[in-house]
């Protein structure tokens, strides 16, 4: 769909428009509006970043674009307006899981409606508890006043009446025909370095002679590519966890801290990237933890969002080009 028609279905409904959570100190436009089918989203911009979220299920982050601009993350139209499927539903967009993966507790359905609050230009979106999990999950949104830049808080509450272990695990489907950027621990040399400084851990449907792979000394790159169906997934550790997808000249990168002390899921990653022929996946993971009872787990991420990324090859020197604003912070 192009960027002209999505914003044609982000319809402003009047009677239900929420009073912008605006100050005379913040750019931050919070609003309520229909988008692709459902009454109830809510659309946050700043001039230099838009996002949708949805809360007739969810919580669902729907849309990242630049203002007016394609939407970054993937949708399936065949899903749009839809809400109280008995299954768990794809959906697109991101959303929060827990790990290590497990049908009946990873997998479990978020088609019901959240509740949203918005405060000081904060957006807080909160799912009710989980049936089968006992979970309560809410993802909170702070939008930064001038730049394409916001920090994410992901919540996890445990209300079941025992300990359960968990780590949360926060996914972001992008939208196809792009390529997606990892980075390693900082290298070393040897014999100064002799002992490994981070997992590569592999699926058993991973294959890396595939040709969607890429890897440098600093890098690993992942394509996505519709002609090709066959699932890939990598995960790795960074203390800096960090990942980025370049859609056409549109690059998102998302990070979080790791801590190297903790244990993590998935023989040890804090990052895993996915990939088959309708999405990409930019996926971080935070440490696995036994959660007492009315317990809270947070997992924090931060987004940034850059236009008119231009790389002319695939070389660790124009990686270095692109990613050096991106990683000085």
């Amino acid at each position: 769909m192009s960027p002209r028609l999505i914003m044609a279905a982000m319809v402003r409904t009047p009677l239900l428009a929420l009073a912008l959570a605006m100050t005379a100190a913040s750019q931050v436009r919070i609003e309520k509006i229909a988008y692709q089918g459902w009454s109830n989203c809510y659309r946050l911009s700043n001039g230099r970043l838009e996002l949708v979220v949805v809360a007739d299920v969810g919580p669902r982050i729907l849309r990242c674009a630049l203002p007016g601009g394609r939407n970054l993350f993937k949708e399936f139209p065949e899903q749009h307006g839809r809400s109280g499927e008995k299954e768990f539903q794809l959906r697109g967009g991101h959303r929060l899981w827990v790990a290590p993966e497990r049908l009946a507790t990873t997998w479990a359905p978020d088609n019901v409606p959240v509740r949203v609050e918005i405060r000081d230009g904060v957006l807080e979106a909160r799912a009710p508890v989980e049936p089968g999990t006992g979970l309560e999950k809410q993802i909170v949104i702070k939008m930064s006043d001038s730049e394409p830049r916001l920090d994410l808080l992901h919540r996890l509450r445990n209300t079941n009446p025992w300990a359960i272990e968990f780590a949360p695990w926060a996914l972001t489907m992008m939208a196809p025909g792009g390529a997606a950027i990892a980075g390693f621990p900082p290298r070393g040399k040897h014999p100064e370095v002799l002992l490994p400084t981070n997992p590569l851990v592999l699926w058993a449907y991973t294959d890396l002679s595939d040709p969607r792979w890429k890897f440098f000394s600093k890098y690993l790159v992942l394509r996505q590519d519709p002609a090709r169906p066959e699932p890939q997934k990598i995960g790795l550790f960074n203390p800096r966890t960090w990942a980025a997808y370049l859609l056409g000249t549109d690059l998102f990168f998302k990070e979080t801290a790791a801590d190297p002390a903790a244990p993590y899921p998935d023989f040890g990653c804090s990052l895993e990237t996915f990939a088959n022929a309708d999405f990409l996946e930019l996926e971080t993971l935070g440490p696995l933890q036994k959660v007492q009872p009315g317990a809270v787990v947070e997992h924090r991420e931060t987004w940034r969002l850059l236009s008119n990324v231009r790389l002319s090859a695939w070389t660790e020197p124009e990686l270095d080009r692109i990613l050096a604003p991106l990683l000085a912070h």
